[in-house]
């Protein structure tokens, strides 16, 4: 009826969804993005070597490879980060590795296990999301003018 299917309206959508939510982040949000889609990338793989379509799951194997190193590798400040982030930029070129090998061995273990540690550090990194200012200061959150409270009109 309009010239697309389904199929194609969704993955639009979610293009546009997946660009909305990169422009609306800030800088630690936007690598919580970059955990997500590897590890969406990943899921995709397996599913894909499930279904023995091996061409889709070297792209998405590709794609989870060129997060890691383009965006959380390549987003690492090595001099400020230190130890930290020298240790990260060595676990992700492990991680890299990891794919690689299990792109070429149809390796579902191995797939699963970089899985888990980029969910695990992707929980660590939510652990230390920046504090809002209204949540580090209480007395500074905005009022409500409609939300009844005590008043007190005679003081001693």
């Amino acid at each position: 009826m309009f010239g697309s299917s389904p199929k194609d309206a969704i993955n639009t959508y979610a293009k546009v969804s997946i660009e909305t939510g990169v422009l609306a982040a800030n800088p630690h949000q936007l690598i919580v993005l970059l955990f997500d889609g590897a590890i969406k990338a990943i899921s995709n793989a397996v599913q894909q070597m499930q279904e023995k379509n091996i061409s889709e799951k070297g792209r998405s194997i590709t794609h989870a490879i060129s997060i890691i190193e383009s965006g959380l590798r390549a987003s690492l400040n090595k001099k400020v980060g230190g130890e930290l982030a020298l240790t990260l930029d060595a676990l992700y070129g492990f991680l890299s590795k990891e794919l690689v090998m299990a792109n070429r061995n149809n390796d579902a273990t191995k797939l699963a296990e970089v899985k888990k540690t980029l969910t695990e550090l992707r929980g660590a990194w939510l652990q230390i999301a920046p504090v809002k200012v209204s949540q580090a200061e209480p007395h500074s959150a905005p009022v409500d003018n409609l939300t009844p409270r005590n008043a007190s009109y005679f003081s001693a």
